[in-house]
């Protein structure tokens, strides 16, 4: 296999990971009723050593449930904001098809996913101290923009091998 063609396997690798991860964190926000149930029930059930470890990840997690509940049974247009966050996901993730088929054309994706990791900190250190947000709770949301940066990094560096592996001569020598 050439190294322009193992450099495009690595790159798709990475990025087909990249979507599948988009596209299973845009799934979960649409059940977040059912899913903090589930959550409060292992933390009261099978998981409850982790629970007994843990206190403050207990409390937290029914106090969102009462908010997600009550927002459910009263107000539930409240949860169309969800609703959007999984949408947001979903297009998003839609988007990186294009470095998939064209990695050196569509770069701009990869460099528009690193800007949205990045900008993930800023937010959650604002806006969760606003919102009434655990800091602890904040550092895993950060943990999205720091683990989703790693392979967006790894996929531009490939890409810009492949595009020094691949430049045409002429345009190499202008550059110089």
């Amino acid at each position: 296999m050439t190294e322009p063609r193992a450099l495009l396997r690595r790159i798709r690798l990475w990025l087909a990971f990249f979507i599948v991860c988009l596209v299973l964190s845009g799934a979960t926000a649409f059940p977040l009723v059912t899913e903090l149930r589930l959550a409060e029930g292992a933390l009261t059930g099978w998981a409850s050593p982790v629970a007994d470890v843990f206190p403050g990840l207990m409390e937290w997690i029914q106090r969102v449930s009462a908010g997600l509940d009550a927002a459910d049974s009263q107000y539930p247009f409240l949860l169309y904001g969800t609703d959007w966050l999984a949408f947001a996901h979903l297009v998003i993730a839609v988007a990186f098809y294009g470095p998939y088929r064209d990695p050196v054309r569509n770069i701009w994706v990869v460099d528009f996913g690193i800007i949205a990791c990045a900008g993930i900190i800023p937010l959650a250190l604002i806006c969760g101290p606003i919102r009434g947000i655990p800091f602890w709770w904040s550092v895993i949301d950060m943990s999205f923009g720091v683990f989703g940066v790693l392979p967006l990094l790894v996929v531009r560096r490939h890409i810009k091998r492949l595009e020094a592996l691949t430049e045409p001569v002429g345009v190499r020598s202008l550059a110089a």
